[in-house]
């Protein structure tokens, strides 16, 4: 549209130009609207009527008190009604002329920082995105031109990890494949016992670690989810399977998360309680625009040091040395990740009586799903 193009044309670069200008026409606006309503407004004097002969001068009427203006404060709540309903009504029309324009203006000079805060968001859940159209004053053109600039980094640096994901995958497994086979040559059976173990823990924390990498390279859409029922078929599974009772209480509506990752964060958690702890006890309950789900075991818990670096990557408590029942340190880490892509929080703590309470907290608006 020209006519478009030309205004565009004529509004100042930058935001601050912009604003300068938005609040001149407001005050121009208000002042001319209150002026032309106070001047249709205004009491018309009376039209005299005709003068006959016998009638005596026109004049002001006895006593008529005439005198100069209202002045001052006192002066405009002592003047005549009609004085002062104007005055309200000037005051009214230029506060509303101004409270309006500031609010199209607010809308109108933000609507660029919503729609990068809005492709933030998605970036930040890995979504795929177009880039953010590089519109409105200067500064905020520059912010989304080095936005679009960062998106693309970040997707080629993933880009890169998928590719590294796969290398490593092919490229692992067959050294691995080999020592196997060598080891099932080995004459003495605790010899190979012993590597047997090894590769065995080798592999364990491969397939972990590929895992966690793809699981945060390709995330699943979100799905409406009863979470007490899938905690119930969760429970169940352990129970045909290893025969371990897992304790589950309350409720809540159901929730808009990932179905696949939900499961995932909630089986580390409850197998770290099994294996450390012996049991498993889970609660859900319903919160103010949160579910929380509290996981907790009885076993002999954490120290203070282990529990601030437990969800750290290949972490270790210093007594579960033994590897052949401590896994590879990556579970608590990706429960962690989990809670965080779907913008929620999972901490850890030492129960009252003893034991160890992971927390898990999921908002019913998921920020960061």
């Amino acid at each position: 549209m020209p006519a478009l193009d030309a205004a565009r044309r004529w509004l100042p670069d930058t935001l601050r130009g912009r604003l300068t200008l938005l609040l001149v026409l407001a005050v121009l606006a208000s002042h001319v609207l209150a002026l032309s309503l106070m001047i249709e407004l205004r009491p018309r004097p009376p039209q005299p009527p005709a003068i006959s002969a016998m009638a005596p001068p026109p004049g002001p009427p006895p006593h008529a008190g005439v005198g100069p203006a209202p002045q001052g404060l006192m002066g405009i709540l002592r003047a005549p009604v009609p004085i002062r309903w104007g005055l309200a009504l000037d005051i009214a029309v230029r506060m509303g002329a101004l409270v309006a324009a500031a609010w199209w203006a607010a809308r109108w000079l933000t609507r660029p920082v919503q729609r990068l805060a809005d492709a933030a968001q998605a970036l930040g859940r890995e979504e795929a995105t177009p880039p953010v159209p590089e519109e409105g004053p200067r500064e905020f053109r520059q912010a989304s031109r080095v936005f679009n600039q960062m998106q693309a980094r970040i997707r080629q640096q993933l880009a890169e990890r998928d590719r590294f994901v796969a290398a490593v995958s092919h490229d692992l497994r067959t050294p691995l494949t080999r020592l196997r086979l060598r080891t099932e040559g080995l004459t003495q059976a605790a010899e190979r016992e012993r590597m047997g173990r090894d590769i065995a823990e080798m592999d364990a924390m491969i397939t972990a670690t590929l895992e966690h990498l793809r699981g945060a390279a390709h995330a699943e859409p979100l799905a409406t989810v009863d979470v007490r029922a899938l905690i119930d078929s969760m429970a169940d599974d352990y129970l045909d399977s290893a025969g371990r009772h897992i304790g589950v209480h309350g409720g809540c509506a159901p929730l808009r998360v990932r179905p696949g990752a939900l499961r995932r964060c909630l089986d580390n958690l409850v197998g770290n309680a099994l294996r450390y702890g012996g049991s498993a006890q889970v609660t859900v309950q319903e919160l103010d625009g949160a579910v929380r789900i509290c996981v907790r075991d009885h076993g002999p818990g954490l120290a203070a040091h282990d529990l601030a670096n437990a969800m750290e990557p290949f972490y270790r408590a210093e007594p579960s040395r033994n590897r052949a029942s401590a896994g590879v340190g990556l579970g608590l880490s990706i429960a962690r990740d989990i809670a965080l892509r779907h913008g929620g929080t999972l901490v850890l703590s030492n129960a009252a009586g003893g034991g160890l309470l992971a927390t898990l907290e999921l908002p019913r608006t998921p920020g960061g799903a």
